[in-house]
């Protein structure tokens, strides 16, 4: 509940000020230590005033509201997930039609000779009574998931107004309480105008407008049909118009590097956009529209402050081959992004994942996956993970991982992988230092082991319960076939490894 440091420095360093906030057990565990919390000389080396007690005490006092929203946060709970709202708005819907379908029936139902009309009624409005109760009770489940979502929703804003009354506190103490305000005029470049105007007039395909300090954009350059490329990268645009719909046959869109904090629903009309850039800006959210874009090849939304994704982004984008989420604030993946058929490159490092859906061995066109520095949060992947097996370049350090999957060993096609900085048990070090091959020679002796063992009990069970040799000698075969398999893939794997090998495995430095 208390906020990120990263995008709430001041206020994260005014709340570790206030004792009642910070009244922890201490404790001597160097891996407690949070690595996002801002030291104390490093900040008011920065920012010297913070150093004077009576402005950090204003602050303190400044703040009330977060200090009283974080205390009601603690209580009612952690804050649910995109796809728990989006399945708790389904499940309300679904409540709605049933009940709707329930009280057409009650209307329609026939009266039955032997009760009179008064009676009759009276059993009708018992019974839509009753519906309604029935739906009001399961509503409120639902319900409640999305007043949390709400909570949280504000209290994010609550954050974000208590930092920007923080940083106008300090700039007034470093102005001597004069609070200078500096009015910037966000007019439209004149040049930026006439290049449109002669894009429109010209069919100009391609747009470059990259560095030109803008800060807003004419409606104009949605009237540009024909437009195919447009980059606005590394400017200071803090908002898209609408008019972006009307770039019908746009193909591909770059809007990295500025001060986009959302993007607009008319996005998902461009039904031809192949690539979109939207890194390096302060987006919370994507909007759902985005999953319209059907022809989506490469998606990049790095370096934001996005939590999720929209929870049908793999069911609508069948195209997308390249998608980047890293250094976000994500939590989890969205079950359908396991739909992404098509998906070759996953980078999703520096986020806050809990683990991975149980599915995610579905991506059988992935090849190079990045899930490193998720740091505490990360400790497994699923059995599915084995399924992966174009996978070619795998980044798993930084993260609490202590064992890797038992079906490891079928990545066959798995020649760069990075497992430092990891709790490791299983595979132990020393086969760890050997190298990529070795981890996979071992992990898969070890996988037909299990699977060996599993049909020895079933083989002895099942001699137990039946009489006669058939069913055994069957099974005996099968096992005999199966060693023979093990001793031919652990052969292969041997003899392709005894070229020297690196100690350990390079990081995985490749960048497409």
């Amino acid at each position: 509940m208390d906020p990120n440091p990263r995008n709430f420095p001041l206020l994260s360093f005014i709340m570790s000020r206030i004792p009642s906030l910070t009244s922890k057990t201490p404790t001597n565990d160097s891996h407690q230590f949070d690595i996002e919390q801002p030291r104390a000389p490093q900040i008011v080396s920065q920012m010297p005033h913070l150093a004077d007690p009576e402005l950090v005490a204003s602050m303190g006092r400044a703040i009330s509201d977060v200090v009283q929203a974080r205390s009601v946060l603690n209580l009612i709970g952690e804050r649910p997930t995109h796809e728990e709202v989006d399945a708790a708005r389904a499940k309300l819907a679904e409540v709605e039609a049933q009940l709707s379908r329930q009280l057409e029936e009650i209307v329609l139902e026939a009266r039955p000779s032997e009760i009179e009309i008064h009676g009759w009624r009276a059993q009708q409005a018992q019974r839509e009574r009753e519906c309604r109760e029935w739906a009001e009770k399961e509503k409120q489940i639902w319900r409640s998931v999305l007043q949390l979502d709400e909570m949280h929703e504000a209290y994010e804003k609550v954050l974000k107004d208590a930092e920007k009354r923080l940083v106008k506190m300090y700039e007034e103490a470093e102005d001597g309480g004069e609070g200078e305000k500096s009015v910037v005029c966000e007019e439209v470049n004149e040049e930026v105008v006439g290049i449109l105007q002669e894009a429109y007039g010209k069919g100009v395909e391609r747009v470059n407008l990259s560095g030109q300090q803008l800060k807003l954009l004419p409606e104009a350059f949605g009237r540009i049909p024909g437009l195919l490329l447009l980059d606005l990268s590394t400017n200071q645009i803090s908002a898209i118009p609408d008019s972006i719909a009307g770039l019908q046959n746009l193909e591909e869109l770059n809007l990295s590097s500025n001060l986009l904090e959302s993007l607009p629903d008319s996005i998902g009309l461009l039904q031809k956009l192949k690539f979109l850039n939207v890194s390096g800006n302060k987006l919370t959210a994507l909007p759902d529209p985005i999953c319209q874009c059907r022809s989506l090849v490469e998606l990049d939304v790095s370096f934001n402050n996005l939590s999720y994704l929209p929870t049908n982004l793999g069911y609508e984008l069948p195209n997308l081959q390249k998608l980047m989420i890293q250094l976000n604030k994500i939590r989890s993946l969205p079950s359908s992004i396991c739909e992404l058929k098509s998906l070759r490159y996953l980078d999703a490092h520096f986020n806050e994942l809990h683990g991975l859906p149980i599915a995610i061995g579905r991506l059988t066109s992935l090849e190079i996956l990045n899930l490193s520095s998720n740091f505490s949060d990360l400790k497994e992947l699923p059995e599915t993970f084995g399924d992966l097996t174009n996978l070619r370049e795998l980044d798993l350090s930084n993260n609490q991982i202590h064992a890797l999957p038992d079906t490891f060993g079928r990545l066959d096609n798995l020649t760069k992988l990075n497992l430092e900085q990891n709790p490791l048990e299983l595979p132990p070090m020393e086969i760890v230092n050997q190298g990529v091959q070795a981890i996979k020679t071992f992990m898969a002796k070890r996988w037909i082991d299990i699977l060996m063992e599993e049909e020895r009990k079933s083989s002895q069970e099942m001699q137990e319960q039946e009489q006669g040799g058939g069913w055994l000698t069957r099974s005996t075969s099968w096992l005999k076939n199966v060693s023979g398999n093990v001793v031919g893939y652990l052969g292969t794997a041997v003899g392709s490894s005894m070229a020297p090998k690196s100690p350990r495995d390079a990081y995985l430095d490749q960048q497409l």
